[in-house]
């Protein structure tokens, strides 16, 4: 991937740098091995106080040094990618975006969770994460955080959604409400999130791991959506540029009664006000066509041990101690990141930042994940080239034209 900011990469590379200085070599600062965890930079504290519990729970074994990437995805894996292939051996544990499993694995930078780890890695996690750790029938990685939409909605303004609630009926009540409805249709990968749900909710799939395009009507109904809405009254200002901030500001501010978005948008709710934030009402994402339940969208991070760690086995107890419920349990109270692993959604501390938290966990659950492949990054590109601007998509063409696109994606062709 090459770089289109070159001033902003070479800060986030002397970040990475400086926040790298005094971490490497087979010892820490109290002898013990040191394990390198190259993780985003979580604001919240949480990160920071999962490694101190699990150097103080390792006796000396090991020291987990967390090297801090900088908050923009595509950031952390230009730099991760640039150091795994170069096989620098300072990186021993890497939290990796779930849509870039398959690539990495392929690329054979990162080692298999197999036997008991493969047990540890996989027991009480929720489905939706344990998709994104699965590429050609072995796992790749432990699931960490996780993070999906809910469908948002104002009480005083509508009822609560019934279980089968369409994007149709929605659109159709905003339109008679006079009210927008709140989407990230931007070209970047919050376009992607949303059609692939669409898809996903619609019962298809864009293309499996083995490299099938499985491109069908379902991509023309995700289109039927976007257009219906794109060229309605109900269409949100700006929609063609539109990402998960314009949505909530917009939610805020009344002119809307629905949005999907992320569970940030609750607590940054009461920021506005806490009467604001007791008008919200959340319910499960909203469903492509009546008769099938939706697929949400899937987020988060896992944490993958790399092939060229010097100390693997030390790394994969480190990773497995990170993602401890415990840890993930600090990463939802601290950090806002929904948890992986199913009773951590029973913590009382949990419920108090998620009190959601049921839907959050059925939504996880049976989320859709992104395609699983190597080919991810030009895959996303497709379709984001499809289904953009919204409002000029054409239903009757989109099928053939993003199958085109998608197979020349899996080939590594030009489109």
């Amino acid at each position: 991937m090459q770089l289109r900011h070159l001033p902003a990469a070479l800060l986030a590379l002397a970040t990475l740098v400086l926040g790298a200085c005094g971490v490497g070599g087979d010892e820490g600062g109290s002898g013990a091995r040191a394990i390198n965890w190259y993780a985003f930079n979580e604001p919240g504290g949480s990160y920071d106080m999962a490694v101190a519990n699990c150097n103080k729970q390792a006796g000396g074994r090991y020291q987990i040094n967390y090297v801090k990437l900088p908050n923009i995805a595509d950031q952390q894996r230009e730099l991760l990618v640039r150091r795994l292939a170069a096989e620098d051996d300072s990186i021993d544990l890497a939290s990796l975006d779930v849509i870039w499993t398959a690539e990495f694995a392929e690329a054979g930078w990162i080692l298999p969770w197999e036997g008991e780890r493969r047990r540890a890695a996989t027991e009480g996690k929720l489905e939706g994460p344990l998709a994104t750790v699965d590429y050609q029938g072995k796992i790749w990685a432990i699931p960490h955080t996780s993070n999906t939409q809910l469908l948002w909605y104002l009480k005083d303004q509508v009822d609560a959604p019934p279980d089968d609630f369409t994007w149709d009926e929605m659109i159709d009540q905003s339109v008679e409400n006079g009210k927008a409805v709140e989407v990230q249709s931007a070209q970047y990968e919050g376009l992607v999130v949303w059609i692939n749900a669409l898809i996903a909710g619609a019962g298809g799939q864009i293309v499996n791991e083995q490299g099938d395009v499985l491109v069908d009507q379902t991509a023309r109904r995700a289109a039927e959506i976007e257009s219906k809405l794109a060229n309605s009254p109900a269409a949100p200002p700006g929609m063609s540029t539109n990402r998960e901030d314009e949505a909530r500001f917009g939610f805020y501010d009344g002119r809307s009664d629905y949005m999907v978005n992320y569970p940030y948008i609750y607590p940054g709710a009461a920021e506005v006000s806490e009467e604001l934030q007791k008008n919200i009402g959340w319910a499960r994402y909203p469903r492509t066509d009546k008769d099938k339940p939706s697929r949400p969208p899937l987020g988060g991070f896992n944490i993958a041990v790399s092939a060229y760690s010097k100390n693997p086995d030390l790394a994969f107890e480190a990773a497995e101690c990170i993602a401890r419920p415990e840890n993930q349990a600090l990463s939802a109270e601290l950090g806002g990141l929904p948890p992986t692993t199913e009773s951590v959604y029973d913590d009382p501390k949990v419920r108090e930042v998620y009190p959601f938290a049921d839907a959050l966990r059925e939504s996880i659950d049976n989320a859709g994940p992104r395609p699983v492949t190597p080919a991810y990054s030009d895959i996303a590109l497709a379709i984001q080239k499809t289904y953009h601007p919204p409002d000029a998509v054409d239903p009757d063409t989109v099928v053939d034209t993003l199958r085109d696109r998608i197979e020349k994606a899996v080939n590594g062709e030009i489109f």
